[in-house]
C-alpha cells in the first residue's frame, strides 16, 4: 500500500516526537538519580514553607508531564478524544510547570534589586498580565483541538493538527521570551550597578544563575516561536514540552544550590564573607 508524501511526512514527525520524548525522560530521570541525596537531604532537613512548596511542584510535575508525553507518543491510540484530554492535561501542567519556575526566579530577582516592593508589583503585573492574554488566545480560538494518528502501521502516538495551534503557539512563546528578556535585562543593570560595590561568592551565584536560567529560557522560547510558525505536524510543539523540563530542572536545581550554601556545614568564610550575609542577598534564608 502506498502513502502520500503527507501521510510520511507526519509519520516522520511523530516519530521525531516520540525521540524527544524519550530523550526528555532520560534527562529528567538522569538528573534525578545524580541529586537524589542532595534533593531528600533538602527535603527532611529544610522547614516547610511557601518556597518549598513551589520546590516540591515545581520539581515533581515534569514526572507527570514525561509520563504523559510517554503514553501519547509511544502508544497506538486510535481515540482522537482520549488524546485531547492527554494532550490538553499536558499542555496544561507544562503552563503550570513554567509559571513555577519563573516564580522562583521573580523573587530572585526582586532579592536582587534589595526587596523592591514597587518592582516586584510591576514584574507580578507584566507576569499576569501576559498569562490573562495568553488564556485569552486559547479560549477564543473557539476551534477544538482535532487529534489525529498516523495512517502508517507501527506509527505510534498522535498529534494536534488544528492550524490554529500554531498561533497560539506562537504568542504563548513570544510573551514569554519577552517576559524572560526582561528579567534578564534587569538582572543585567543590577549586576552592573553593584559589580564594583558587592564582589560576594553568593552575589556572583545569584547573578550567574539568573542570567544562565533567562538566557535558556529565551532561547528555548526563540526555538519554539520559529517551529510553531515554521513547520507542521507533531513539529509544531517539538520542543514545548522539552523547554518545560529544562527550566524545572534548572530552577530546582539552583534553588537547591542556593540553599546547601546557608548550611553552616558548606559556607565558609572564603564563600561568603562575614558582613554580607545569604539573608540579605536572598529569600532562601526566610523561607526555607
Amino acid at each position: 500500500m502506498e502513502y502520500s508524501s503527507d501521510n510520511i511526512a507526519a509519520a516522520r514527525s511523530m516519530q521525531f516526537a516520540a525521540y524527544i520524548s524519550a530523550s526528555m525522560a532520560t534527562i529528567w530521570i538522569y538528573h534525578y538519580a545524580c541529586s537524589f541525596h542532595e534533593e531528600w537531604t533538602f527535603l527532611l532537613r529544610s522547614q516547610w514553607s511557601k518556597v518549598k512548596s513551589l520546590y516540591v511542584i515545581t520539581r515533581y510535575l515534569p514526572f507527570i508531564i514525561v509520563t504523559a508525553n510517554l503514553y501519547l507518543d509511544f502508544t497506538s491510540n486510535n481515540n482522537p478524544s482520549k488524546c485531547r484530554v492527554l494532550g490538553n492535561m499536558d499542555s496544561g501542567l507544562g503552563v503550570i510547570s513554567v509559571i513555577c519556575s519563573e516564580c522562583f526566579f521573580i523573587l530572585r530577582t526582586y532579592a536582587l534589586w534589595n526587596k523592591n516592593r514597587i518592582l516586584l508589583i510591576t514584574i507580578l503585573s507584566v507576569f499576569f498580565t501576559f498569562l490573562v492574554v495568553s488564556f485569552i488566545i486559547d479560549f477564543t480560538a473557539a476551534i477544538p483541538a482535532a487529534y489525529v494518528t498516523s495512517t502508517i502501521p507501527g506509527i505510534t502516538g498522535c498529534y494536534d493538527s488544528t492550524t490554529s495551534t500554531s498561533f497560539q503557539l506562537f504568542i504563548q512563546f513570544l510573551l514569554l521570551s519577552v517576559f524572560q528578556l526582561g528579567l534578564m535585562i534587569l538582572t543585567l543593570i543590577r549586576a552592573i550597578q553593584s559589580w564594583r560595590i558587592d564582589s560576594s561568592h553568593l552575589y556572583a551565584v545569584l547573578i550567574r544563575h539568573n542570567i544562565f536560567y533567562y538566557a535558556c529560557g529565551f532561547s528555548f522560547s526563540l526555538v519554539n516561536i520559529f517551529t510553531s510558525l515554521l513547520l507542521q505536524d507533531a513539529y509544531q510543539n517539538l520542543f514545548y514540552e522539552f523547554q518545560v523540563t529544562i527550566l524545572a530542572i534548572l530552577a530546582t536545581h539552583m534553588h537547591l544550590y542556593l540553599w546547601q550554601m546557608n548550611q553552616p556545614t558548606y559556607r565558609s568564610d572564603a564563600l561568603v564573607p562575614r558582613h554580607i550575609p545569604i539573608s540579605d542577598m536572598s529569600f532562601a534564608h526566610s523561607t526555607v
